[in-house]
């Protein structure tokens, strides 16, 4: 019998049913070897007594694989390929296999896939895409990762702040701050953001950079429109059409990242607004396809594929006492989609 205040162990299950330990465990897990009638009732057994499988030991007891799980919001932006391919590149020097799970920028799915690659018993797990600005919705997610790190698991995040592990940090603030100075230096003054969706800590993050490009020129923060929508090139159209339906004075629009980008420059050529003589427009990651598009596209550099490989490597190392932090840097890169404001 399990002790007061102590969780139910698997033996506890195994001996309410009066079946060996091995039995209990195939029964719990679905595997062959038992018959119907016997899974059932140890099943019934294990909800009666409250017993929760716990994943950590399983992986402790198993060895856990040389498996890499990466979880990214969308697996088909560039940003998210770009980081991938820098994991998977130091995988395979390391003799590493990775899979890779899409969380939609869904913080309750991002659980079920973090718990779904513990339980495939994984040796290491990284997390990339923006945290969220309220701590609960992280908080479980904390919790599965410690336990995972405790029991011998190693972790790693790339663009979060909250998760208690080793991160690689994208200079968000910073370069948002780069891209509103460069539209002030063109004589930009009507400026609108295309932003990701309201909750995001990389789009506050990329706001707070903007905002304070504005404040040190002495300008009103009355003064910028920001449109929230998805944080996708269709957010990136809708957002457009928003700003100049509501907005017509503008004549710059912030995309805060080159996914929304694509979707501004693809909105603005169908209202026929020409790029940059009437609205300048500047994206933020420097995916490789944004020296393609046209015009093409002026955009923060962030290292994305060496992103991927810092992450991996931390993860490679042994657990700190505290999480390490690696930023990664920024540079402006100005190309054609940018130019002086329009005279009035």
């Amino acid at each position: 019998m399990p002790r007061a205040n102590q969780r139910p162990r698997l033996v506890d299950v195994a001996e309410h049913a009066a079946v060996s330990l091995a039995t209990a465990s195939r029964a719990l897990a679905g595997r062959e070897g038992v018959s119907a009638e016997v899974a059932d009732r140890i099943r019934q057994i294990a909800r009666e007594l409250g017993y929760v499988a716990n994943p950590y030991a399983r992986t402790l007891a198993g060895g856990a694989s040389s498996t890499v799980g990466l979880i990214v919001h969308q697996v088909d932006d560039p940003y998210f390929s770009e980081i991938a391919a820098g994991v998977i590149q130091l995988a395979a020097e390391q003799g590493l296999l990775v899979q890779i799970c899409q969380s939609g920028r869904d913080p309750g799915y991002e659980l079920q896939q973090l718990r779904h690659l513990i339980a495939q018993r994984v040796g290491i797990v990284l997390i990339s895409g923006s945290g969220y600005d309220d701590p609960r919705m992280e908080a479980a997610a904390r919790a599965e990762l410690a336990a995972f790190q405790d029991h011998g698991g190693r972790a790693a995040a790339i663009g979060r702040h909250a998760l208690g592990i080793d991160a690689v940090l994208p200079d968000n603030e910073a370069g948002g701050f780069a891209l509103a100075q460069h539209l002030m230096d063109l004589g930009h003054r009507r400026i609108a953001v295309a932003a990701g969706s309201a909750g995001l800590t990389t789009v506050a993050d990329r706001l707070a950079g903007v905002s304070s490009a504005l404040r040190q020129r002495g300008r009103s923060l009355a003064d910028l429109t920001v449109v929230h929508s998805d944080f996708t090139r269709g957010g990136g159209r809708a957002a457009t059409e928003q700003i100049l339906n509501e907005h017509p004075e503008t004549t710059a629009i912030i995309a805060l990242n080159d996914a929304m980008a694509t979707g501004v420059l693809s909105t603005l050529r169908s209202r026929s607004v020409p790029v940059p003589t009437r609205m300048s427009v500047v994206g933020f990651d420097d995916v490789s396809v944004a020296a393609d598009l046209a015009p093409s596209l002026t955009t923060i550099r962030l290292p994305m594929t060496e992103m991927g490989r810092t992450a991996l490597t931390l993860a490679l190392k042994p657990r700190a006492i505290r999480p390490r932090r690696r930023p990664t840097g920024h540079l402006l890169v100005v190309r054609d989609s940018t130019g002086p404001a329009p005279k009035t």
